[in-house]
């Protein structure tokens, strides 16, 4: 009897030294042990991550991860990285999230975890103005007689390789580069996320249409290590939470329904 008490009794501890085991590892755990959160981006993407006259990260994403700092108790560091680069970098624990403007892709989704999207969006085109009476959608771009651009190793470059393969497509380590062309006249149209096509056209309505109209669906998610499921639960409830209380709404509103921070971007 005094051995099955005890073999009982190892039986209910194991599950409970495992769980002390994936909370010891997990990634929230070491953010509240360290007193830091590291959020991984790469700036030029406006309006969620971009630099003010003053070298300063800003942006709907960077004022989201201020107040999740706040909410740990911890000090925010924000670490620019190369996009292409980005989910290495988190994998070898440069930083603990990736919070860029993320598209949640089947793709992506084998290498890392995605948390609830924070906002759904979509690929639009930018196009050289003289060619808007030829060019009406997408899919008339499909043609070799064009030259589309995108930044390199974005959903906008897989949305032009796979909607419009007969064209000429050109990849640039910017998003600004690559749009730059269509505005300069040396490519006619640019894919991209509709909200920085909005804003570039708006910015530089000289010479550019901007078809408006999304030809994708792209969830954007914050990404995080496989296998933490304590850090993915704090993450996914703090989001409820600031879409619940309207401290979302309030940094939508700042940043994708006002153009007052546009004075302050270093362009």
């Amino acid at each position: 009897m005094r051995r099955l008490i005890i073999a009982f009794g190892m039986l209910l501890l194991a599950p409970l030294t495992h769980a002390n085991s994936v909370w010891d590892d997990s990634t929230l755990n070491k953010i509240l042990q360290r007193g830091e959160l590291r959020i991984g981006l790469e700036t030029g993407y406006m309006p969620f991550e971009m630099r003010d006259k003053n070298g300063n990260i800003i942006g709907f994403d960077v004022d989201i991860a201020r107040h999740m700092a706040r909410a740990m108790g911890v000090e925010l560091k924000l670490i620019n990285t190369a996009w292409d680069g980005i989910i290495p970098a988190l994998l070898t624990d440069k930083f603990d999230l990736v919070m860029g403007g993320m598209t949640i892709t089947p793709e992506r989704n084998l290498k890392v975890n995605f948390c609830d999207p924070y906002m759904v969006i979509g690929q639009t085109v930018l196009l050289r103005k003289d060619l808007a009476d030829t060019v009406t959608s997408y899919r008339d771009l499909n043609d070799q007689q064009y030259k589309v651009v995108s930044k390199l190793g974005t959903t906008g470059e897989i949305a032009a390789r796979r909607y419009m393969s007969r064209a000429t497509i050109l990849t640039f380590e910017s998003e600004s580069e690559a749009a730059l062309e269509v505005r300069n006249g040396r490519a006619d149209a640019f894919v991209f996320d509709f909200p920085y096509n909005a804003i570039f056209v708006a910015e530089n309505p000289e010479g550019l249409v901007h078809l408006d109209q999304p030809f994708t669906h792209e969830p954007l998610g914050w990404a995080v290590r496989k296998g933490d499921p304590d850090f993915l639960n704090w993450l996914n409830n703090y989001l409820a939470q600031i879409r619940g209380d309207g401290t979302y709404d309030a940094l939508y509103k700042r940043w994708f329904e006002s153009d007052r921070w546009m004075k302050d971007v270093n362009r």
